[in-house]
């Protein structure tokens, strides 16, 4: 699929959602701090022969170079005034758009909460950490956020941030590192807390060091002041159910609230298409979560 596929599908998946939805929003006003102007297109690189999730294909994202913001609003009967900011997972490589992207921000909708797509950037760049530039397009999407609350119709004391596989690990990363922003401003939303006031993790990676006992990488330094946070994984999951384990206990030793599911089986990278498997069940129990927390309660 070339760049131009990739903005009608994502057009014909915005529009639908809410006469209300915001257009793309673009982070920065010109280049991405650390980077510099790339001929590549943005597109989809999935191939043929890539794997299916609950039998259908899914957008595989890369180069970006532009990251930006799309915000989903829920029906008006619906609103609840929460909002969530949906980070992708892919490796660091590439986004799955689709299936840990838009169709997450159709479900937020559906319980009355705002999504807040983050298109960040992808893949890595060479000579910086992994997490680097996405962790600078979180915090600056965050701030973004906060400072639109009236105009997109959210709380600002109620936005918190979902993230799948590398996404979590990146909203993880938002939850611990927020007191300084890690680029030179740029205007006033880079004034008001990044801090996401929740967090929920689904298949998180790269929480843990595995060859130094699974302690936690330095990355997400946790405070008593880290954000409550919910967590999904399985016992097969192929970056190892020890991440969530072990972040789970550090949250608890520092009194943070926490919730972990953990299920038997059902690997990595489903999203929330469901099948027969529990472990697709968990925005079920994020949503029950969400309520019991106070998050969706209208003021």
């Amino acid at each position: 699929m070339h760049f131009l596929s990739v903005l009608l599908a994502g057009a014909l998946l915005v529009l639908p959602l809410a006469a209300q939805t915001i257009p793309v929003i673009n982070l920065w006003p010109g280049t991405a701090p650390g980077d510099e102007a790339s001929a590549l297109e943005e597109k989809d690189l999935t191939k043929d022969s890539d794997n299916l999730v609950a039998g259908r294909r899914l957008i595989r994202l890369g180069q970006v170079f532009k990251p930006s913001l799309t915000v989903f609003r829920p029906p008006a009967e619906k609103e609840t005034g929460a909002a969530v900011l949906v980070c992708p997972g892919g490796g660091y490589n590439i986004l799955a758009w689709d299936l840990e992207g838009t169709e997450v921000c159709e479900w937020l909708n559906s319980i009355g909460v705002t999504g807040v797509l983050l298109k960040y950037r992808v893949p890595k760049r060479a000579g910086r950490p992994d997490h680097a530039p996405a962790l600078q397009d979180a915090q600056r999407a965050l701030g973004l956020v906060r400072s639109r609350a009236k105009e997109f119709g959210i709380d600002p004391r109620r936005i918190g941030v979902l993230g799948f596989s590398a996404g979590g690990n990146l909203a993880a990363i938002l939850c611990n590192q927020y007191s300084e922003r890690s680029y030179p401003a740029v205007d006033a939303a880079d004034q008001l807390s990044c801090r996401p006031d929740f967090a929920i993790l689904i298949y998180p990676a790269y929480l843990t060091d595995k060859d130094n006992g699974d302690k936690l990488r330095p990355e997400v330094p946790i405070t008593t002041n880290t954000p409550p946070t919910f967590q999904s994984i399985t016992q097969d999951d192929p970056v190892r159910m020890e991440t969530s384990l072990f972040y789970c206990l550090a949250l608890k030793q520092a009194g943070v609230p926490n919730e972990l599911h953990v299920y038997p089986q059902g690997g990595h990278g489903y999203g929330l298409r469901r099948t027969d498997n529990p472990a697709t069940f968990w925005p079920d129990r994020a949503a029950d979560w969400m309520k019991f927390s106070g998050w969706l309660k209208k003021p």
